[in-house]
């Protein structure tokens, strides 16, 4: 893992953010009051404890009326909430925590090693109004609560994930309050603890892979670096080749998507710079390649997804669900201990939107409509010397998705290929900073993982 800056060649443009969002999946909602009072935030905790995530798939409560339930992680109390079963409950696997009024969920036990980071997955239960919640924490086992984070507003009939940095030592439990609104289903909470082991995940270099396409000076290979992610812009496609960057507890908060769809000012003078104008009416989505919740630790981070270079017209069937899908589970993978490299683009043209028919260009001829997204994600425990830690045995998940609206007929796991695949397609060179001879073996294999 590199652990200093990145040093920029004289080419490069830096750029200044301003208040800045994908078409429509993170929906938290935090209070720069609340943030301020909260624990400092570390860069993340060492593992995620024993027997968590807690998924709730083992517990058994059919009513609302406070009770206990024991659980792989402890017994929680649960009061106006039960675990819910049915469809509408959103839910990873077969159950999740349906809350409603003003419930709350509690931990009746601590975790030993204090808390450096919480994630938990929640949701709309079925066509419920959005619902507000807050987490909590005690560190006198129970007998004073604080908040930590943000309020949470939960607007989504899909499974998202809130994530709150914190810097706890020692006796730890936590709750989850329920303030107003529809039903809630909460599910997968994960703790990250605070032993300190060297192995906290930090911030790193977003190209550390390598430049896929060796981009510099050239209009249509122009290498800009950004703090938030790095990318090869085309000029003669107004969009980017690819953009480049690296995934970790330690880039995730509670900060919402800012939608702020902007022009990129620090594009040179010439060369053509979107607006978000361009993809109205198309029938084609503003595809964040970076996604927004993948940079929520703080405004300015999230400001930078929006910047019109990081964008690109993906159907709204890719960009919404399967695109979605595959970048939530890179995040539940980032909350669970590992460290992500992932690079994204499109090639081809000629895509299929929501006015049907088959769309090569928007804005006028002026951006490409890609006809196949690509994504390329190398997987880490936390760690350092990241690319020295790329072996034969490591995770790389490669795929390539059509940019239709019939792309969600299938999970994103399907779409799955080999990384050599799609340097055939791109003619890109991935991960040309690890090893040849490791490349050779995790370039020519198609992941076969876990999916969720």
């Amino acid at each position: 893992m590199r652990k200093t800056a990145i040093l920029l060649s004289s080419f490069i443009v830096l750029i200044g953010l301003s208040n800045c969002s994908k078409e429509s999946r993170q929906n938290v909602s935090p209070s720069a009051q609340q943030q301020a009072a909260d624990p400092a935030p570390s860069l993340g905790g060492s593992a995620v404890y024993a027997n968590f995530p807690e998924t709730f798939e083992s517990g058994t409560k059919g009513a609302y009326a406070i009770g206990n339930v024991s659980l792989p992680s402890g017994t929680w109390t649960l009061d106006d909430a039960l675990i819910g079963n049915l469809a509408n409950d959103r839910k990873n696997g077969s159950k999740s925590i349906r809350i409603e009024n003003t419930g709350i969920v509690s931990m009746q036990f601590n975790v030993a090693n204090g808390a450096t980071q919480v994630s938990i997955k929640h949701a709309v239960y079925g066509t419920d109004a959005s619902s507000t919640w807050q987490l909590w924490y005690s560190t006198n086992s129970g007998a004073s609560w604080a908040q930590t984070g943000s309020t949470i507003t939960t607007s989504s009939t899909t499974l998202n994930t809130a994530t709150f940095p914190l810097s706890l030592t020692g006796n730890v439990r936590f709750e989850i309050k329920k303030l107003s609104g529809g039903r809630l289903n909460i599910d997968d909470f994960s703790i990250i603890d605070n032993s300190n082991n060297n192995n906290n995940p930090t911030q790193d270099d977003n190209l550390g892979m390598g430049n896929p396409s060796g981009a510099g000076t050239n209009s249509d290979n122009y290498l800009m670096v950004k703090a938030q992610y790095v990318l090869a812009y085309n000029n003669t496609k107004g969009m980017a080749n690819w953009v480049s960057w690296h995934l970790s507890a330690a880039w995730l908060g509670t900060t919402p998507r800012c939608d702020c769809f902007t022009g990129d000012n620090s594009l040179p003078a010439g060369f053509f710079k979107a607006t978000t104008s361009n993809y109205t009416n198309t029938g084609f989505d503003r595809g964040h390649m970076c996604p927004s919740a993948d940079r929520n630790l703080n405004a300015t981070d999230n400001a930078a997804t929006f910047l019109m270079t990081n964008i690109t017209p993906q159907a709204p069937n890719l960009n919404q669900l399967v695109w979605a899908d595959l970048e939530d589970y890179c995040r539940s993978l980032a909350t669970s201990g590992n460290e992500l490299y992932i690079i994204s683009g499109g090639y081809g043209t000629g895509g299929n939107g929501s006015n049907g028919g088959t769309t090569n260009t928007i804005a006028g001829g002026q951006i490409n409509v890609p006809s196949h997204f690509w994504k390329v994600i190398v997987i880490l425990p936390n760690g350092s010397n990241d690319v020295s830690r790329v072996t034969t045995s490591t995770r790389v998940i490669a795929v390539d998705m059509p940019n239709n609206q019939t792309v969600n007929g299938h999970p994103w796991g399907f779409y799955r290929t080999t990384v050599n695949a799609i340097e055939s397609a791109t003619g890109y060179d991935f991960l040309s900073n690890v090893s040849t001879t490791t490349q050779s073996v995790i370039e020519a294999q198609v992941d076969n993982g876990p999916t969720q």
